[in-house]
């Protein structure tokens, strides 16, 4: 994307995650904030070390990095112009205010388009620019719950969790809108004209729901929690808790997993006690054979069901902290390396 000229007007996380990502893909992205406070992610769950140091928080910084950043006041006629000018030379401009104020501002796709056919422009609202919730507030909490998402996201007595991951920002936001100034860029490069990209994100949420929506046309309600194959029905499929009050994460879907599991655990006599062999998704055996597999991963630390089951490729993995995953090989270069180096030093050794 190198030469692609971004104007990132966006707040908080949707949209400066969504100019992140091109970024990191080559795209020139320039952040234009208000006078004064500009993005209220910059002081958003700042340290006390960056406050006394007078510098924007982790999450502003974080979103923000490898962007050019400017002030711009939308509200004077001289702020205006200069944006009127930076959109005449620019590809693509995401936006995340509420739908109407770029239009009131003067400053709307319909006003930009007239002075850059080419434009491509997004705005990322909770409902989207049209309809009778159009207007209204929302964060990410609110989003997942219009969007059914919440409700699946439940322990076995019905209560939801607060998920510290946020769903409708992320993946019906940020990506969302990458995936859809993407295609505009390509009809514009094919010779067509910029479009407006209208990003709802309980809308695009709701439309990523595909398990609950499956379960909703095959029976006509979404599962509760336990009661199908993904959401804790089957012994294949599950969480299990260690000797140290950890978890391990049991993938094994398919048959050939599970059986190379089995036969880890010595038990091959729960080889044929299968989703696929017939048996019943959250019944009785499924029932049985999920208290007995935790019984046995409860008599021993998850460091050593790792080293035992990793390595088998049954899709067995830890559930690592956050801490622990940012110094994983998967996502640090470092620890990479060293398993690297580590691997092909026993190889020569052999």
């Amino acid at each position: 994307m190198k030469g692609l000229r971004v104007l990132d007007l966006a707040r908080l996380l949707p949209g400066p995650a969504a100019t992140l990502r091109l970024a990191e893909m080559g795209a020139d992205v320039l952040k234009i904030e208000a006078p004064g406070a500009g993005d209220a992610s910059r002081v958003m769950m700042q340290s006390s070390a960056d406050r006394v140091a007078g510098r924007p928080g982790a999450f502003y910084r974080q979103l923000n990095r490898g962007k050019r950043e400017t002030r711009l006041d939308l509200k004077s006629e001289g702020g205006r112009t200069v944006l009127m000018a930076l959109a005449r030379e620019a590809d693509v401009l995401i936006e995340s205010f509420r739908p109407g104020v770029m239009d009131r501002l003067g400053l709307g796709y319909d006003v930009l388009r007239v002075i850059n056919p080419k434009l491509v422009y997004c705005a990322i609202s909770g409902y989207g620019t049209q309809g009778p919730y159009s207007q209204l507030a929302g964060h990410d909490l609110n989003y997942i719950g219009y969007a059914g998402v919440l409700d699946q996201l439940a322990a076995r007595d019905g209560t939801p969790i607060l998920p510290n991951f946020q769903i409708a920002d992320l993946l019906g936001g940020a990506l969302s809108a990458v995936n859809q100034i993407l295609a505009a860029l390509w009809a514009v490069a094919r010779g067509g004209d910029g479009r407006f990209v209208d990003v709802s994100m309980a809308h695009c949420t709701h439309a990523h729901n595909v398990v609950a929506q499956v379960a909703l046309a095959n029976d006509g309600a979404a599962p509760v929690a336990g009661s199908s194959l993904l959401n804790g029905g089957v012994p294949c499929y599950n969480l299990y808790r260690t000797l140290d009050q950890r978890w391990l994460a049991v993938g094994a879907l398919e048959l050939k997993f599970w059986e190379t599991l089995c036969m880890a655990l010595d038990r091959p006599d729960w080889a044929t006690r299968h989703w696929s062999l017939g048996q019943a998704i959250a019944g009785p055996d499924a029932a049985q054979l999920i208290k007995d597999m935790a019984e046995l991963i409860a008599t021993r630390p998850l460091a050593e069901w790792v080293e035992l089951l990793v390595p088998l490729d049954c899709c067995v993995s830890p559930v690592l902290t956050a801490a622990e995953a940012a110094e994983h090989p998967l996502f640090n270069a470092a620890a990479r390396e060293a398993l690297i180096a580590q691997q092909t030093s026993d190889e020569d050794a052999d």
